[in-house]
């Protein structure tokens, strides 16, 4: 099952691109609640190259390891990789009129319900977009 999410960020494209792939900034969106927080981060944009990103509950009771493989990279277009579990995940920016548009597919995991999975990815994904336009 392949699962959809989006956002619009009011903001350029060359911004949103960064914040997406720039690991301090990573650090500082990449959280589903207000409880957890992204400790490490390090991208290698190519194809190719990898990411990784540590997310740990704030309290310490819990955490895991997020990363995968580019397949795919397109500047500020399209990012294509493989999770480590073999899972696929696409993400497409486009300029649209009032700002960017990002878009995320990704295959369901088989743990979690479909839809806690998409809930969770896209308040990561609204937390994205807000750690953008606060940039602006």
């Amino acid at each position: 099952m392949k699962i959809s999410i989006e956002t619009t960020i009011k903001s350029d494209l060359d911004k949103v691109w960064l914040a997406w792939n720039n690991p301090e900034d990573i650090k500082q969106w990449n959280a589903a609640s207000e409880d957890w927080h992204t400790t490490e981060s390090a991208v290698d944009l190519r194809v190719g190259g990898t990411f990784s990103s540590r997310m740990e509950a704030k309290d310490g009771s819990m955490g895991f390891d997020f990363g995968g493989t580019f397949s795919k990279v397109i500047e500020n277009q399209l990012i294509e990789f493989s999770m480590a579990d073999g899972r696929s995940v696409v993400i497409e920016f486009s300029l649209i009129e009032n700002g960017v548009k990002v878009e995320e597919t990704f295959d369901a995991e088989s743990q979690n319900a479909g839809e806690q999975q998409r809930q969770g990815w896209q308040s990561i994904l609204n937390n994205f977009a807000k750690h953008v336009e606060s940039k602006n």
